[in-house]
């Protein structure tokens, strides 16, 4: 007989559980486990990508939450409705996984207080659909029985037996370190017999292996900023807390075997599906006298062609046409239109915008006004942005001066529901360095000797440098940390230790510019999370700003990769300083020279204008603007060919084919380009081959290209010089 874990804990309980999806799943799988559950606490932040791996390993993904239930009400604030009990709720089906979700978001935007909070009238509200068990030792029924009050504690089980008919079931647990479990264990059982109530065997797993006991307590130091040796701080009673096999369950639980065939009967019962893969686009009505949002976007795409090509070159058709089709068979009509919309809005306000990314490879983007550049002059590829052999969500990247920033995401809001919309949240993992500082107090080292330590692991901006890496013999950076990880044996625990607990989710915050929209309420996909970060404190009231005219979004609680495969739209919008100062020093142009330069002139106004600095090596003034540095990298960028502005031109990869771009080149005069009269036309371009050039060079289809943007050079077959756009694309594997 094997067993099912009901109530496992990763590292998405956030500095409280060690687990990593992957270790989980996998060592379920190596178990002979058919099934394994997720309850992190109070959260559901892991549950997309747990119920992937788990599936792609062929094991059922249970998903679920270990609830904090307050006393009273989530409306009640007094100190001690700090404390709190916990529970166990599992979701059977798609019903229950939308009460989840809803009991997940509500904890967080309305009972928030110290925990994310649950009452017992919102639990029975969102009953349906949903497994409860009654909880550790730190739940109600539990603390009852430990303090020898049985008739409230049977009176408690009632409630959620009545609630909960079929679904409720009684959670015994064996952890040594925890004495009380004895007298707990004995009054479940005889609730059980008076009742009539099914009893369940969990583990409260925390780690994956009994090895990580060690490394799971300094974990628990990082989370409450105690030392290792400290009397009195919070820690694992014991070391049981990790995912015990089927026979060590068996043989705690001998003397109670339907406590451990309950596990599979619920991983039976719950048989939710989460819908993958299909697209959830925003809802976008044309207005009157177009059928459909694919008319609508055809007469506005017709319309800006007309304007931008009164008399087309050969091919300029067909490109729209097949564009055109492309967008329409892949379903993303209604993309190009809220993306139209927002730029129409912006450009409507005098909001400057700037849109990066292989967008700039679309004619219909072109004609719309969302892009800047004709990519058919430029021979910029269509196929790079949007790929029928690939089909997954467009993605415009939209850049906005940082002090309009907050006006576009107001517009969003009004123009879809304050319920659609909501930021994106990102989870922060320990790096090398922060991993070797936190261990280090967590150990109670000199803070001079940690310092010294981590001041040797690189930091390279972009680059992560793990600790294993400079550990390796052939690694020439790392050998002097390797000199002291075999000299000194408390620099080699602090390794030890700090490599394993490296990239392990820490924190969770709030992404720069990513945006979701969603064509229902989002609370019917994904759980809400209040704002992260000083702006989104508990003290601030959601949504009504912080004092500074920022608006506090909710943000989801699954990250960006989770919210793709649940077809959620996200748009990027990013507030750049570089625009404001762009925008700032074109209106002091305009009043000592005359010349009006706008967004709308982007070789222009970029001929004389600064690249902003960042403040470590580029001359940035700490809490202020970028300093201006005329004739610099910005000028020199401004030259290029018109197909390389397209691109970032201090990223790493343009910057090591054009070394002259970097600001030190600039500053030390080698390589210097003067920059062109205010208001001068851009230089045309001298035919150098740009990317998009692979297609015939390389012999590679346009449907495959998508691969080179990757660093991936995708073989293809013969050439497709002379072929028509559908022509070629019906042949796209």
């Amino acid at each position: 007989m094997s067993f099912v874990h009901l109530h496992v804990h990763s590292e998405y309980s956030l500095l409280d559980g060690l687990s990593r999806l992957d270790d989980l799943v996998r060592r379920a799988v190596e178990m002979g486990m058919p099934a394994i559950a997720l309850t992190d606490h109070g959260v559901l932040y892991g549950a997309v990508a747990f119920y992937q791996k788990a599936q792609e390993a062929g094991i059922r993904p249970i998903l679920g939450m270990e609830a904090y239930l307050a006393r009273r009400t989530i409306q009640d604030r007094e100190p001690d409705d700090r404390s709190l009990y916990h529970l166990t709720l599992l979701a059977m089906d798609e019903t229950g996984w939308r009460n989840l979700i809803r009991l997940a978001t509500i904890a967080q935007l309305e009972g928030f207080y110290y925990k994310p909070r649950i009452d017992k009238a919102l639990l029975e509200r969102h009953a349906e659909g949903l497994i409860v068990l009654s909880g550790c030792p730190s739940a109600e029924i539990p603390r009852l029985l430990a303090q020898g009050r049985m008739e409230e504690a049977e009176a408690v089980a009632a409630w959620f037996a009545e609630r909960f008919p079929g679904r409720f079931f009684l959670e015994l647990q064996s952890h040594p370190g925890v004495p009380e479990l004895e007298d707990i264990n004995r009054g479940l059982l005889t609730l059980s017999r008076r009742l009539n109530l099914p009893l369940v065997a969990t583990n409260d797993v925390h780690y994956v292996r009994p090895e990580d006991a060690g490394l799971q307590d300094v974990l628990l130091c990082i989370q409450t900023g105690k030392r290792l040796k400290e009397p009195g701080r919070m820690k694992m009673s014991d070391q049981t807390y990790y995912l015990r096999s089927p026979e060590e369950m068996r043989a705690l639980f001998a003397e109670i075997p339907e406590a451990l065939t309950s596990t599979l009967r619920i991983a039976e019962m719950c048989s939710l599906t989460l819908e993958l893969g299909r697209h959830r686009l925003p809802r976008f009505e044309p207005p009157p006298g177009f059928p459909d949002p694919a008319a609508y976007l055809r007469h506005l795409a017709e319309e800006g062609f007309r304007a931008r090509f009164p008399q087309p070159k050969p091919g300029y058709r067909e490109r729209l046409d097949y564009e055109l089709e492309i967008i329409h068979r892949m379903g993303f009509d209604t993309y190009f239109l809220i993306v139209w919309d927002l730029i129409r809005y912006a450009r409507e306000r005098g909001i400057w915008w700037n849109v990066r990314g292989s967008g700039a490879g679309s004619l219909v983007a072109y004609c719309l006004g969302i892009t800047r550049v004709d990519p058919i002059e430029l021979d910029l590829i269509f196929e790079r942005f949007l790929n029928p052999a690939r089909v997954s969500m467009p993605d415009i990247d939209i850049d906005f001066p940082d002090d309009r920033r907050d006006e576009m995401i107001r517009y969003a809001v009004s123009r879809y529901g304050a319920d659609r919309v909501a930021q994106i949240i990102t989870f922060g993992t320990m790096k090398a360095r922060a991993a070797v500082r936190d261990v280090g107090r967590a150990l109670d080292l000199p803070l001079p000797e940690v310092d010294r330590v981590a001041r040797l692991i690189p930091a390279i901006p972009g680059k992560d440098v793990s600790i294993r890496d400079l550990l390796d013999p052939s690694n020439e950076e790392g050998r002097e940390l390797r000199r002291l990880y075999e000299e000194k044996d408390y620099i080699r625990e602090l390794l030890d230790l700090a490599m394993q607990l490296e990239g392990t989710v820490r924190h969770a915050g709030t992404h720069a510019a990513g945006v979701v929209i969603a064509d229902r309420p989002l609370v019917d996909y994904v759980p809400l999370h209040r704002p992260t970060g000083v702006k989104g404190s508990a003290r601030e009231e959601n949504g009504e700003g912080n004092g500074e005219g920022e608006a506090l979004l909710p943000v989801t609680q699954f990250d960006m990769e989770a919210l793709e495969a649940l077809g959620l739209l996200k748009i990027d919008f990013l507030g750049l300083s570089t625009l404001t100062v762009m925008r700032e020093t074109c209106d002091l142009v305009a009043r000592r020279h005359g010349v009006r330069l706008s967004g709308d002139h982007p070789h222009r106004c970029a001929g004389g204008l600064c690249v902003a600095k960042s403040r470590r090596d580029r001359g940035g003034v700490p809490g202020g603007r970028p300093r201006v540095q005329p004739d610099d990298a910005g000028s020199q960028a401004s030259r290029l060919l018109p197909r390389d502005g397209c691109l970032s031109p201090l990223s790493p990869g343009p910057a090591g084919v054009y070394p002259q771009l970097h600001p030190s080149h600039a500053r030390s005069g080698a390589h210097r380009i003067p920059p062109p009269p205010i208001g001068a036309d851009p230089p045309a371009h001298d035919g150098h081959p740009g990317l998009s050039g692979a297609d015939h060079a390389g012999g590679h289809r346009p449907g495959r290209l998508h691969a080179l943007g990757g660093g991936r050079a995708a073989q293809g077959g013969g050439q497709e010089e002379g072929r028509s756009f559908p022509e070629a694309a019906g042949e796209i594997p």
